[in-house]
């Protein structure tokens, strides 16, 4: 199986166990390949992430088991909101992990994002979003050090940049572009969420502007799939 479909199975397992009530029992095996249309063996591959995330756990000559329910944040994509806003309208406990903040030249890839030239100073904030002590999401944001400094980011810093800037009011941030794509776990998200490498995740590549065009934030934000749900409404013709 290619790369791209197994991420799809692992998308489509994320969705099945996130629907189940806790100690619900899943399909057998072979019920739940032919369902699939993939092999046992690539199930089982699929399968292993689950488990080491505590999501489901198999007993032996029984079968696989929902551990519990996964929490799941549930939002629209029409308005652009942090995970601490979302989090508090769906009153589901979410708190930051360790922050790593770095002062880094533009290089090539950064420079043309943001468009400034190479070499320009730039603040790089990266972390790990948990809820009930499992990580959900790891975040990173890259902004024009005249925008956002690493000292700013000392005390009182909540995890989003968006809303530190938000509450600030300057740069004055007026839309967002946002890429939306199923990718596989590198070595280093993998272990800030824990999982396997080359895991599904759900990749969201954001362009944040300002009032003068100018791009203010450029960020990269990886969600384990089954602990959340966007959906857009949409006007019919």
């Amino acid at each position: 199986m290619g790369q791209y479909p197994f991420r799809r199975l692992q998308a489509n397992l994320a969705e099945l166990i996130s629907s189940l009530p806790a100690e619900s029992r899943l399909p057998s095996e072979p019920e739940l390949a032919r369902r699939m249309g993939v092999s046992r063996a690539t199930l089982r591959e699929a399968m292993r992430s689950f488990e080491g995330q505590g999501l489901i756990r198999r007993r032996q000559g029984v079968g696989t088991f929902v551990v519990a329910k996964v929490p799941v944040l549930d939002s629209g994509l029409e308005v652009l909101e942090s995970i601490e806003t979302l989090a508090q309208r769906t009153r589901l406990p979410v708190k930051t992990g360790e922050l790593q903040v770095q002062q880094v030249d533009a290089d090539e890839d950064n420079a043309a994002a943001l468009n400034v030239p190479v070499g320009t100073y730039l603040t790089r904030v990266g972390r790990v979003i948990y809820t009930e002590n499992r990580p959900i999401a790891y975040l990173v944001d890259t902004l024009p050090a005249d925008i956002l400094t690493p000292a700013e980011l000392q005390n009182g810093f909540t995890g989003s940049v968006l809303d530190l800037v938000l509450k600030r009011g300057e740069p004055k941030l007026v839309q967002s572009r946002t890429e939306i794509r199923a990718v596989g776990a590198t070595p280093e998200v993998a272990r800030a969420l824990q999982v396997q490498r080359d895991d599904v995740l759900l990749l969201f590549v954001a362009y944040l502007y300002s009032n003068d065009g100018r791009v203010a934030d450029y960020s990269f934000s990886y969600f384990l799939p089954g602990y959340f749900r966007f959906h857009v409404i949409r006007k019919v013709g």
